[in-house]
């Protein structure tokens, strides 16, 4: 049974605190003035480390997510109620990469 976007970020996020990397790196989700959500995934320390993304946008109307990896970090931008659908970018990178709930 596959998880909620919500559910398997939660699930990535506890497999990558190892005591260590917790510390140092995480995840920040923000709204934005235009409006929408804004999340940055830290990759540094993970198995996702150097995984790349070239920008990607999908938008029909007022619904619209970005989303891209520079190696280091995994960012979304996405509007308002499109926040569940962007982090299943993420559940979809990190399962290309075979990194899901992976530390």
């Amino acid at each position: 049974m596959s998880l909620d976007p919500l559910s398997s970020l939660t699930a990535w996020y506890t497999n990558q605190c190892d005591g260590d990397w917790e510390h140092e790196y995480g995840i920040r989700i923000e709204t934005l003035d235009n409006p929408g959500w804004s999340v940055k995934i830290d990759l540094e320390e993970t198995r996702l480390h150097g995984a790349t993304l070239s920008r990607t946008e999908d938008a029909n109307g007022s619904s619209w997510v970005q989303a891209w990896s520079d190696g280091s970090v995994f960012h979304l931008r996405c509007g308002p109620a499109d926040l569940g659908r962007a982090l299943e970018r993420f559940t979809d990178f990190a399962t290309r990469y075979g990194q899901e709930g992976q530390g």
